[in-house]
């Protein structure tokens, strides 16, 4: 989770803290890699499949970063495949450290593409010295917030007013609570405004630290399955809203970008991920060019993706089921590259 909200000056607290580390879900590429590019995985491989559609113009040979959450593997596997087997693309996967590193990467010619950017405008002066540009949004939002199971949004329609959360109170009490709900916050070192949100509005909610990703996953899992009322910190794009779904608690909108600032009256922002691409591709006529300006896909996309990932499947598999069943999308994409 990266990737928070839309506004560039937030994502730097709330993106880098948090999101990143957990709201796409688990790692499923671990290797660092130097600034120099390693040699091609075999997953980067050119599939072999004559059916495959020839190129309709030559692509050429382009390096797509590879950042070490399953989120942003979805994204980016989908990506290159589509390459490879639309366009013909010779497509180089290379697994970098996010922000910073890669963007050295890029000045430096081994990657050419970040499909799902969290840096808020941090890439700014790799674009003042004419090495990254920024190629719109791959439609992929970040959001921090709270949740309960869908079943309880369902049942009780207007708890997502967070403002009137506590005419609900009483269905979060635990005997940790205490006389007050239950309020489940995220790991230490997780961005959060939960204290701000309950003080300002005068919520007869107590905090319980869960003290991980793994524990709020298991309150939600046990609440979707028990019927059991649960109030807790979530984030998304994240895989596990594809197999348990999740309801998001609503405030006011947001005024802040900075979280030391906030005033609790309103929620977290939201964030618009950003695609960014070397100057070099985007010169250089490639249909590969206008595959990354085109690709967009929604939450729930990467989701399912991600999921098939973390359920055993390997990032090729998962990708070429996605793609497979969503031709029209997969069309959308290819406007513009000559493909058939």
């Amino acid at each position: 989770m990266k990737r928070v909200g839309k506004g560039a000056g937030l994502v730097v607290a709330l993106a880098a803290a948090s999101l990143a580390l957990a709201a796409c879900g688990g790692s499923v590429n671990e290797a660092s890699s130097s600034s120099a590019a390693p040699e091609p995985a075999e997953s980067s491989a050119a599939p072999a499949d004559s059916s495959a559609a020839p190129a309709p113009a030559d692509c050429g040979s382009w390096g797509v970063a590879m950042h070490a959450w399953v989120g942003y593997t979805a994204s980016a596997q989908v990506l290159s495949d589509v390459a490879r087997e639309k366009l013909g693309c010779d497509i180089t996967q290379t697994t970098l450290d996010e922000a910073g590193v890669t963007y050295d990467a890029m000045e430096a010619g081994s990657v050419d593409v970040i499909i799902e950017d969290w840096g808020g405008g941090r890439w700014q002066e790799w674009v003042d010295r004419g090495a990254i540009v920024e190629v719109g949004l791959n439609g992929n939002v970040g959001l921090i917030g709270m949740y309960v199971p869908q079943w309880m949004c369902d049942e009780y329609p207007d708890i997502t007013d967070g403002t009137k959360l506590n005419e609900y109170a009483d269905l979060f009490k635990t005997p940790e609570s205490g006389d007050k709900g239950a309020w489940l916050e995220g790991p230490p070192g997780y961005t959060t405004i939960g204290e701000k949100l309950i003080e300002a509005n005068g919520l007869n909610f107590k905090i319980i630290n869960t003290g991980s990703e793994a524990a709020l996953i298991e309150a939600f899992t046990k609440g979707n399955d028990n019927k059991e009322a649960v109030l807790g910190y979530f984030y998304e794009p994240q895989n596990f809203l594809a197999k348990v779904p999740l309801c998001r608690i609503n405030f006011p909108a947001n005024d802040w970008t900075d979280a030391a600032k906030a005033s609790g009256l309103t929620d977290y922002p939201e964030t618009p991920l950003v695609k960014l691409a070397t100057v070099k591709l985007m010169d250089s006529g490639s249909p590969f060019a206008t595959l990354v300006q085109n690709f967009e896909w929604t939450n729930e996309d990467q989701n399912q993706v991600a999921l098939d990932i973390e359920s055993g499947m390997t990032p090729e598999e998962a990708a070429k089921k996605w793609i497979d069943a969503n031709p029209d999308k997969v069309a959308a994409w290819l406007e513009g590259t000559g493909a058939s």
